[in-house]
């Protein structure tokens, strides 16, 4: 474990706290180098420390799943690729009800970062999430899965795939990374039928392999594609990952700001943009993601920060450019992170329909108002005195109001698909500053409103939906007068997806929230030295209602970095 700051942990003292500094300061020495294998993480213990969330496992179909391990017991102890051959079941032939991607992984005792974790099949991403991170007496275990059925045309060819988890493993960085990997097929049936699926899926990488791109403000990820004739339906799965210093970007301020408050710059306003051949199609919020090493990584044992150990896709509808891939010609794909600095990952699959009753579908955009840039606004209001002490409240907020509608002449007649959208950022930031203290209260809001329209022969649809990913943090810093200091963090995180849809089809509702509070108070001698961390809690909830109207709800609390409590409600 180590501690990582955008942020001095006192101003006027900028500390810089290795991982084997603060391992060795609170008694956790360095763990010798052990050949270790994949330990399977059991459901969520009292008493335990291993990584928890409160999300549930992907459902499944009553049945016996073919599975075809991707790779077993792989070790990840270097900067390399590790390779695998993926080969259809071949007693399992699709159409399938449901493919589900399951992996485990654990890291060895000792000392170890948090690392980035992605897996892909021929270049298309199939997971995307981080790593725990281990101490001398704990390595953790932990299981994610994922419902990959949207990408079930991936999965009927022979092709190689691989795994990227760069991680160091020296004499000083100790912990070693052992994971397992699979694809679960589940037969379709009468009972279990095999859900309409994308006809193609393209990964958008920049040509070096599977892993995510580098994007900063200068740099994009970018690829040209000839499209089928016949496209009625097109999405967009993209991830950005926050890295380097733009890993706490929540946390920054404007750059004329960054020395007074000894902070980040370029703002607290992240956004992922999506264009076609240069024309603004569409816009992605950025989640602030916190990683089991981010801020204080006492705050993330057990119960690990919203989507840290599996991010979840935010997926772009471009289906009102459908028509413009009739043309037979190459069409240039580019995404970008507004105020991306140093820096971001990113890696998406385009998702495409196909119409089988036509070999060509035509049509075009009726309306386009997204701009290729949002104008976000700043305030600030500084209230320090020549030393440097007092408050500041600093402010961003970016609205984001467009329509994109588009239509296609398919082979069952005129559809037409009009976008809503309202997305609203806001970031506000209040500091208190003195000699003494340091502390910075961080309130963000970061919602996405979409109202899906669309219209056939059938009739009208129309969808509502909402996609939330709220953070509250606050990060203060106490000199006590023997010399001694301590910081305590405290955060609150959400995860909202909310979800409605009436008119032809039947009503459908969707709902799924996410939270995770935690606190803790990390506590360093007169010298520096690391002494322990005290005060530790958290609590998780998940509460989802799915397309069924099944209901699911888990708690958790866990105090002193042990899980101590689990709840359900019927």
């Amino acid at each position: 474990m180590r501690i990582r700051f955008t942020l001095p942990l006192l101003r006027h003292h900028l500390y810089s706290v290795a991982a084997l500094g603060l391992l060795a300061s609170a008694g956790l020495s360095q763990a010798p180098f052990v050949q270790a294998q994949v330990v399977i993480a059991g459901p969520p213990k009292i008493g335990s420390s291993n990584p928890v969330t409160a999300e549930p496992l992907v459902s499944r179909p009553p049945t016996k799943p073919c599975i075809v391990p991707l790779f077993t017991n792989q070790k990840f102890g270097d900067y390399s690729a590790k390779t695998f051959t993926y080969t259809p079941p071949s007693n399992c032939k699709g159409p399938w009800a449901k493919v589900v991607f399951t992996a485990d992984f654990t890291v060895t005792a000792g000392v170890q970062y948090d690392r980035t974790a992605s897996i892909y099949l021929g270049h298309a991403n199939i997971f995307y999430g981080t790593t725990a991170e281990p101490g001398s007496t704990l390595s953790p275990s932990w299981h994610v899965e994922r419902d990959v059925t949207d990408l079930s045309t991936l999965f009927t060819a022979k092709q190689s795939g691989e795994a990227d988890i760069y991680n160091i493993v020296n004499s000083t960085y100790t912990g070693v990374i052992y994971g397992n990997a699979a694809l679960e097929f589940y037969h379709a049936s009468s009972e279990n039928p095999a859900p309409t699926i994308p006809s193609v899926v393209l990964p958008i990488m920049d040509g070096e392999g599977g892993a995510g791109t580098l994007i900063t403000t200068y740099s994009k990820l970018k690829q040209s594609f000839t499209l089928p004739k016949n496209v009625e339906r097109l999405y967009l799965d993209v991830i950005a990952q926050s890295q380097s210093s733009d890993e706490f970007w929540y946390t920054c301020v404007p750059n004329a700001l960054t020395g007074p408050l000894e902070s980040c710059g370029d703002t607290a306003f992240r956004e992922t943009e999506i264009s076609i051949d240069g024309t603004p199609a569409g816009v992605a919020p950025v989640s602030a993601w916190v990683f089991t090493g981010g801020i204080d990584p006492f705050l993330w044992i057990p119960i690990t920060g919203v989507q840290t150990l599996d991010f979840k896709p935010y997926r772009v509808d471009l289906t009102p450019f459908a028509g413009l891939f009739a043309d037979g010609k190459s069409h240039l794909f580019e995404i970008g992170v507004y105020n991306a600095d140093s820096y971001f990952l990113a890696t998406a699959n385009l998702l495409v329909y196909t119409d089988p009753g036509a070999s060509v579908v035509t049509g075009g955009i009726v309306t386009n108002t997204l701009s290729a840039s949002p104008s976000p606004t700043e305030s600030q209001d500084l209230q320090l005195d020549s030393n440097g002490n007092g408050t500041a409240f600093v402010k961003v907020a970016s609205t984001r109001i467009f329509t994109i509608s588009g239509y296609v002449n398919t082979s069952h007649g005129k559809v037409t698909t009009t976008l809503d959208q309202n997305i609203n950022f806001v970031n506000y930031q209040t500091f208190t500053l003195s000699n003494t203290a340091y502390d910075q209260d961080i309130v963000q809001v970061n919602t996405a409103n979409v109202q899906t329209t669309t219209t056939d022969s059938q009739g009208t649809r129309v969808v509502q939906g909402q996609v939330s990913f709220p953070i509250n943090m606050d990060i203060g810093i106490q000199v006590n007068s023997d010399g001694s200091e301590s910081q305590t963090t405290t955060s609150d995180q959400v995860s909202l997806i909310d979800l409605t849809g009436s008119g032809v089809g039947g009503n459908t509702l969707t709902y799924d929230k996410e939270e995770v509070k935690s606190a803790d108070t990390l506590n360093f001698d007169s010298s520096g030295n690391f002494t322990g961390n005290t005060g530790t809690q958290s609590t998780a909830t998940d509460e989802q209602i799915n397309e069924q109207g099944e209901y699911y709800f888990l708690g958790l609390t866990a105090k002193g970095n042990v899980l101590t409590g689990i709840s359900t409600k019927p």
